[in-house]
């Protein structure tokens, strides 16, 4: 996933909407496919941001050791510097390397028994 992150512009860029919407027929659709996918990035970012940062966590930490801990800074600045989740996501969209399924109207209707 790393190599995929640095392959995404750090910077927004006006997007063709007839290429958004090319593949669901719908820009609504493709809008929220890769806002969940969004959500995804970001959660897995996240989670791993906080196991990295848990290494330097002591039951004694004050607010100036934790200013003066530069291993600390580091990686918070590289997760700084990273693209966004909304552009990750956008271009695993364009490139087709999401996963993604439509529900059926038949499988949301409720069964009528008599």
């Amino acid at each position: 996933m790393e190599s995929k992150k640095a392959a995404v512009p750090n910077n927004t860029a006006t997007r063709n909407i007839p290429e958004l919407d090319a593949r669901t027929g719908n820009i609504y659709e493709s809008v929220v496919i890769i806002g969940k996918r969004a959500n995804q990035i970001s959660s897995e970012i996240k989670q791993e941001l906080n196991r990295k940062l848990s290494e330097f966590s002591t039951s004694s930490d004050s607010l100036e050791e934790t200013f003066e801990n530069r291993e600390q800074i580091e990686i918070s600045k590289y997760y700084e510097r990273m693209p966004k989740p909304t552009l990750v996501a956008t271009e695993e969209f364009l490139d087709g390397e999401i996963y993604y399924r439509v529900k059926d109207e038949r499988d949301e209707r409720p069964e009528i028994l008599d």
